[in-house]
């Protein structure tokens, strides 16, 4: 079993997706299009690999929710990567500022970015293969 998508609403498709060719290189647009969603006109896209991707949709209203509330809903999430040094260095040329790191582990690291949307999302790498030493808590 494996997370196929998460979908995303969006402020803006572009700027939003300017964040994430930067983290996931490799990625492409695997394709977009309009929609009507509940009577309100739409842009959609889905950008990922042949077995994952995010879903952005336009039209987004508001704002994220207040990550230091305790409202529901999404708090962040997260992709394993096998360099996050490189990924830092990416997303720093591509405009875009680390918001916080994660604490000091000796078998992962992780830092959490902000996207255009006010969505956090976090990046680890884990320094073991050992599960016991990579999900200890």
């Amino acid at each position: 079993m494996y997370l196929e998508h998460i979908n995303l609403t969006v402020n803006d498709i572009d700027d939003t997706l300017a964040f994430y060719k930067a983290a996931f290189p490799n990625w492409v647009v695997r394709g977009e299009g309009e929609q009507t969603w509940y009577g309100k006109s739409r842009r959609w896209l889905h950008f990922g690999d042949d077995d994952q991707y995010l879903t952005f949709c336009s039209a987004g209203e508001g704002k994220a929710r207040d990550l230091a509330g305790h409202q529901i809903g999404l708090a962040h999430f997260a992709y394993v990567v096998t360099n996050l040094s490189a990924m830092q260095a990416r997303l720093l040329a591509a405009g875009f500022k680390l918001d916080k790191k994660g604490p000091e582990d000796p078998y992962r690291s992780n830092i959490y970015y902000i996207d255009p949307n006010g969505i956090e999302v976090e990046f680890v790498q884990y320094h073991s293969d050992l599960p016991e030493q990579r999900n200890a808590y």
